[in-house]
């Protein structure tokens, strides 16, 4: 698959972490594959503010337990070096443009800034890897 073309909004990182990925990372590193804790490990990663979103509502839910989801997210930010990437216009328009084969509005906004952006993503989710966007796991 040809990797699209990069935007130029992100400087450095290749990659982009999938919330679960982020969650393991965090509490249950174990969980990660052998290579997706390297590139957690190495530094250089890439989280979006629609994880943040994803956590916020996850806690709200009763399906994760935070106390502060703010501190949370500043942590989690820090622990894996991470740029933080806003959803933007482009972010949507790579959205509208991707098949319907996965329903969550969380991952397939996260598969449409890794395509927008360029990026890959590391996910263990396995029907994520029928769109146009190389996963690492």
């Amino acid at each position: 698959m040809k990797k699209p073309k990069r935007s130029g909004t992100v400087a450095r990182s290749t990659h982009l972490l999938d919330t679960s990925t982020l969650l393991w990372a965090l509490g249950s590193p174990e969980r990660l594959s052998p290579r997706a804790r390297r590139l957690v490990d190495a530094g250089e990663n890439i989280v979006s503010v629609a994880s943040y979103w994803e956590v916020v509502i996850k806690v709200q839910k009763g399906l994760l337990t935070i106390a502060d989801v703010a501190t949370w997210w500043r942590r989690a930010t820090e622990l894996t070096a991470a740029h933080v990437l806003p959803i933007r216009a482009s972010h949507v328009t790579a959205l509208s443009a991707l098949p319907l084969l996965h329903r969550d509005p969380f991952d397939r906004i996260l598969i449409a800034q890794a395509v927008a952006e360029g990026l890959d993503f590391v996910t263990n989710d396995e029907p994520i890897s029928e769109y146009p966007v190389r996963t690492i796991w």
